[in-house]
């Protein structure tokens, strides 16, 4: 039997790879990760397989004109992120549920291709004003770069009524617990 697909999509400093990071750790969910590709170079320890498939700009370009992406966006100028179909059928196919974290764009876009073997769940922040402490606090962006993604954030949040489901992470340990059981739900016989 083939794994369902969950996406979980946000702004940037919303938690949310820290709510997939927990949610991965329960076992009775099923999970497996998706890992995105990306036409940016690594950062800090990241390393390639594991947090993104880093490609050349050029070697991901050419994916995209063999229809290798199931969803790909230029999320900031001359940087690329996407899915690829490979990945997608790797987790699913082995029967686990496949959790993925990608850009807003591209969690609609995937959506579409998907339907009902597919579901979207939002990540809000409780306002931008938090986020953007949120943002602050991590210390990884320069000021160029923070008010670009805050930018980025307001506009990512007009698109949350087109996802299935949206949880505001105000508290963590109940942002987890709310899409844990959405994520039930879901995969549940039948549903």
């Amino acid at each position: 039997m083939k794994g369902k697909i969950i996406i979980l999509s946000a702004p940037s400093g919303t938690g949310k790879s820290t709510i997939i990071q927990r949610l991965m750790q329960i076992e009775s969910l099923g999970l497996g990760f998706s890992i995105s590709a990306t036409s940016r170079a690594p950062r800090g320890e990241e390393k390639n397989g594991r947090e993104y498939y880093f490609l050349t700009p050029e070697e991901f370009d050419r994916r995209i004109a063999d229809n290798k992406f199931v969803e790909w966006e230029e999320v900031y100028a001359g940087t690329k992120y996407g899915t690829l179909a490979e990945e997608v059928e790797r987790v699913t196919g082995s029967g686990r549920n496949l959790i993925m974290d990608i850009d807003v764009k591209g969690a609609v876009n995937v959506k579409k291709k998907y339907g009902e073997a597919a579901l979207t769940i939002f990540i809000l922040p409780p306002t931008l004003e938090v986020l953007e402490a949120r943002l602050r606090g991590r210390a990884t962006d320069s000021e160029e770069s923070l008010q670009r993604r805050i930018k980025k954030a307001d506009l990512e949040m007009t698109l949350a009524p087109e996802f299935d489901c949206r949880v505001v992470n105000d508290d963590l340990d109940k942002a987890v617990a709310d899409v844990r059981a959405l994520i039930e739900k879901f995969i549940e016989p039948g549903a």
